[in-house]
């Protein structure tokens, strides 16, 4: 699985960023976790407001700061 957080760098992005490693460590296997601060990629994904989280090229949240359990339900409905 490709993790992409879109964000330029705030804190918000930062706290998404560190609940998405937290949620790979519960769920286990191998999943690869992209930063992507470039404003133009992120305009990209159709995103105005950031923290956004992708999935597999597929956006999954924009504009929230999830925590680690939402992180996890995200990324169980992707296997």
């Amino acid at each position: 699985m490709e993790i992409e957080i879109l964000g330029t760098g705030c804190a918000k992005c930062n706290t998404l960023e560190e609940a998405t490693k937290q949620a790979v460590a519960k769920i286990g296997g191998f999943h690869t976790i992209k930063k992507v601060e470039d404003p133009v990629e992120i305009v990209n994904y159709g995103v105005m407001s950031t923290p956004a989280l992708v999935v597999d090229k597929a956006l999954k949240s924009s504009g929230k700061n999830l925590n680690v359990e939402e992180v996890v339900d995200i990324l169980k409905s992707c296997l």
